[in-house]
Order: C-alpha cells, then structure tokens, then sequence
C-alpha cells in the first residue's frame, strides 16, 4: 500500500502524463524514427539512423515543443474542458496553472538549447515552432477553419524539419503528408463537433457554432474524398509494399466513418468516429514499417 504522500506524488505525475498527453508525444517519437528509417532516408542503414545523435536531438525537442504546447493548451482551455471533458480535468487540475506554465517555459527553453546542438537553422525552427503553438493555442484555434489547418500543420511540422533535415522532399513524401494532413484537419473538425457545448460557453467561433453541425459535416465529407486522392496516387503510382494494406483498410474505414457521421447527432457519437480516426493514424504510425519488410533484416546489418 502507497502512503498518503506516495499516492499524491503518483496522482500528480499521472496529472502531469495527462496534461502533456505522453501517450501521444510516444507514437509521435515512434513515428519520426519509423519515417526517417522507411521513408526519409531509407538509404542510411537502420543502425546509423538509430545512433545519429543528431536525429535523437531533434526527435527529443519536438517532443519536448509538443509537451509544452500540450501544457499551454490545456491552460487557455481549461474552463472549456470542464463542460467537455471533467473527468480528465478533474485529473489535470492536481497540479496548478503555476506549475503548468513553470513547466510550459522550461520544456521551451530545453527544446530550443538541444536544437542549439544541431545547427542555428534548427533553433530558428523550433523558436518558430513554439511561437506557432502559443498563437495557435491563444488565438487562432477560435477562428473557424483557420484554427482547423493550423493544428494539423504544427502536427506534421515534426515531421517536415526532417524531411530538411535529410534533404528529401521528394513527391513521394508530400503525398504521404497530404493523406496525414487532410486526416488531421477531419479530426480538429470532429473535436470541435464533439466540444460544441464548451466551445459556445467560451464563445469560440467554430464551424459548428458559426455555421452550423451540417456545414461541419459537408466539410469533413468533401475531406474525406479529397484524402482518397493520395491514398490513390500512393497504391497505384509509388512502391509502398505492403502498407498498401493499409490504405485498403483506411478505404473501408473512411468510407464506414462518412456513412455513420451522417446518422451521428449527439457527441457520443462523435467520441465513436473521433475514435475512428486515431485507428487510422496510428496504426498508420506503425504500418510504414510494411513498406518493406526486408528492410528491418537488411538494416542491422
């Protein structure tokens, strides 16, 4: 049995895990080495793109970026996900808005001296990386749409100081981000489709709330077919291997998510196709390991 101060230290730290969201800063980590390895430089063996301090540095201050921009945005939206989440905030709440925004300036200033160790490039980068997450988090996430692209852009920014990292910009990789793109921007609509009652409360300008739930709806749809674009250009024009499976799968889960937003009305709902969606990107995460199998052998060596 934990003592009484044992177990709010533990309650704390898993308030501290929820608020940065770990679970999600982890697949991200995932996904940046699996895209470096499989994509961006499949070229570099699997152990020196594994031992590239330089690769470790700049995975580490995303993911510290991304942590603290977690930190800020559960700040500015902290009345709002007491109507929209409160057992979570509930959880969040055992530690202060002091120590949120003590541990938002340290997780920055940590991001951007690691940056210091790659290039001077790379400290511009992540010092406009942050600057993109505070003005998302304290302004534009309130303006409709814009507030929409903008997240799913800070979303793959991780990914795009890769690709210059390994000077790859290859037609290959922008249709790979354009599928991850139009699936995020479908998933910050769904969000906003599931918080419309916080979101009214703080008067936030979504779409849902200035234009109404079937606006929303018709967006995410014509979305949804414009993402089976580059899900048609990866299958039939690129060698992806087996992750084509994958992309078969997300056909049927698209298609499936499309029919059943039609017939959604309440924000259960909603949680059921945002769920949908997290499906999709991450075991997308995962199954770029399927774009060749042998590579995984032939790597280590």
């Amino acid at each position: 049995m934990l003592s009484k101060k044992n177990r709010l230290i533990f309650l704390k730290l898993l308030s501290l895990f929820s608020v940065v969201r770990g679970y999600n800063i982890l697949v991200i980590l995932i996904a940046q080495y699996l895209a470096s390895i499989f994509i961006l430089a499949p070229h570099i063996s699997f152990r020196a793109v594994v031992l590239d301090i330089n690769l470790l540095v700049i995975v580490l201050a995303s993911s510290t970026v991304i942590a603290g921009g977690y930190i800020i945005n559960n700040f500015y939206d902290k009345e709002k996900d007491i109507i929209n989440r409160p057992q979570k905030t509930m959880l969040d709440r055992l530690v202060s808005q002091q120590t949120k925004l003590v541990g938002y300036f340290v997780l920055n200033f940590i991001a951007v001296v690691m940056a210091s160790y790659v290039s001077f490039k790379a400290v511009l980068f992540f010092s406009t990386y942050i600057f993109g997450i505070w003005l998302y988090s304290h302004k534009l996430k309130k303006t409709p749409f814009i507030g929409n692209v903008v997240a799913a852009m800070l979303a793959i920014a991780p990914f795009f100081t890769l690709s210059i990292y390994y000077k790859n910009f290859g037609t290959v990789i922008f249709v790979h981000a354009s599928f991850l793109f139009l699936i995020l921007v479908i998933r910050e609509l769904m969000k906003d489709l599931g918080s419309l009652k916080g979101d009214m409360v703080q008067n936030y300008k979504t779409i849902p709330i200035v234009y109404g739930e079937g606006v929303s709806k018709i967006l995410i749809t014509i979305l949804g077919v414009l993402s089976l674009i580059p899900v048609y250009l990866l299958i039939s024009k690129y060698d992806i291997g087996f992750m084509n499976l994958y992309f078969y799968g997300s056909i049927v889960l698209l298609t499936m998510f499309l029919i059943l937003l039609w017939f959604s009305k309440h924000k259960q709902h909603y949680v059921w196709l945002h769920n949908i969606l997290k499906i999709i990107i991450v075991s997308g995460v995962f199954s770029i390991m399927l774009i060749d199998i042998n590579i995984i052998l032939d790597k280590l060596w």
